[in-house]
C-alpha cells in the first residue's frame, strides 16, 4: 500500500501509527515562533532611548512617531524577504532553512549580548 521514498504514504503511514497530538512537532513549531519573534521583541525597549540620544526626533512627544517607523520597517523588511526564503526553502527544503535561521538569531543574540558585557 505505501511505497517506498514517497513522502506522502510516510506522512499517511505517521498519522496511522499516532494517536493523540503531535507533540514534538507543536514544540518545534512553538520554538520557531519565539524564535523569529524576539528580534523586534529585542528592539522595542531600546528604540525610545536611540531614537533620542540620536536626535531623530525633534520634540520627545515625536519619538514614539519614529519607533513606529522603525517598526514598520521592519516589518516590511520580512514582508520583502519571505519570498526569497520561501523560494530558497522550495529549493533546499524547509529544515535547512530552519536550522540556518535558527542559528542565524542564536548568532544575533550571542553577538549582542557579548557586546553588552
Amino acid at each position: 500500500r505505501y511505497r517506498p521514498n514517497c513522502p506522502g504514504c510516510r506522512v499517511d503511514r505517521r498519522k496511522e501509527e499516532r494517536e493523540g497530538l503531535p507533540v514534538t512537532e507543536l514544540c518545534c513549531m512553538w520554538l520557531v515562533t519565539i524564535c523569529s519573534s524576539l528580534p523586534i521583541q529585542y528592539v522595542f525597549p531600546f528604540l525610545y532611548f536611540m531614537i533620542r540620544d540620536l536626535n531623530i526626533a525633534k520634540e520627545e512627544e515625536d519619538i514614539g512617531f519614529y519607533a513606529g517607523f522603525v517598526g514598520a520597517s521592519y516589518m516590511l523588511g520580512r514582508a520583502l524577504t519571505s519570498v526569497m526564503w520561501g523560494v530558497v526553502a522550495d529549493k533546499y527544503g524547509r529544515k535547512p532553512v530552519l536550522v540556518t535561521t535558527l542559528f542565524s538569531v542564536q548568532n544575533y543574540l550571542q553577538y549582542t549580548l557579548w557586546t553588552q558585557l
